[in-house]
């Protein structure tokens, strides 16, 4: 990560963009460097300016933010993004999550929160509240896998368990939330089983599961 997080606020509100350059420009490792004022905007100057981190508000005019962070992913898979959203809209925030969001924050937050959500975000981290968490365990049901083991003998209990989610559809990110882990650490087991299942990608590895019994 870099030293300083180049930052793009995307949000319709100027107030809110405003304050938020405000509040950032205190800060020694935080630097906007472009605002966009619509979804399509944001999709625009993100794949211009290749910022680190992204505060990407929910609804705004000229393609709202959950399409705008698909689209952008899509394109710079290495930008975070980090929802913005006035109220606690579970169901908002967890599609925006699915569309590949690292995290979100409520535009109330205290300022130190709103700081150290974007660090979080900025160092690879997710930052999601209770209500998402259990929104994807319920959408994750039966997190344990139930093939026998010798459909996989080369991976241990929690490559397994992984494994299963892959095929259930999890991303990295989800997979991280449900099992209390870092982004990171779970980046290491996803690449540790495919080497042990010899398969290019996390979508083979998902198929060939599948085929097992995985991910019922």
């Amino acid at each position: 990560m870099p030293e300083t997080l180049k930052t793009m606020i995307a949000d319709d509100h100027p107030l809110f963009r405003d304050g938020m350059r405000g509040l950032l420009s205190t800060t020694d490792d935080i630097e906007v460097v472009g605002e966009a004022k619509s979804g399509e905007e944001a999709v625009e100057l993100s794949s211009e300016l290749r910022p680190d981190v992204i505060l990407m508000d929910i609804k705004m005019p000229g393609g709202n933010g959950i399409e705008a962070t698909r689209r952008i992913l899509a394109e710079n898979p290495d930008i975070r993004i980090l929802v913005v959203t006035m109220f606690e809209d579970d169901a908002s925030v967890f599609t925006a999550m699915r569309a590949g969001a690292r995290g979100y924050v409520l535009k109330d937050a205290e300022k130190d929160d709103m700081i150290g959500a974007i660090r979080t975000v900025g160092r690879g981290g997710a930052v999601f509240g209770p209500g998402v968490a259990s929104r994807l365990t319920d959408f994750f049901t039966t997190a344990r896998p139930a093939a026998p083991k010798e459909a996989f003998p080369t991976l241990t209990d929690r490559e397994r368990e992984m494994l299963h989610l892959m095929a259930k559809g999890a991303s990295n990110a989800e997979i991280a939330i449900l099992l209390s882990l870092s982004g990171k650490t779970v980046a290491n087991y996803v690449s540790n089983i495919l080497v042990k299942l010899q398969v290019a990608d996390r979508k083979e590895a998902a198929r060939r599961a599948r085929e097992s019994g995985l991910g019922g």
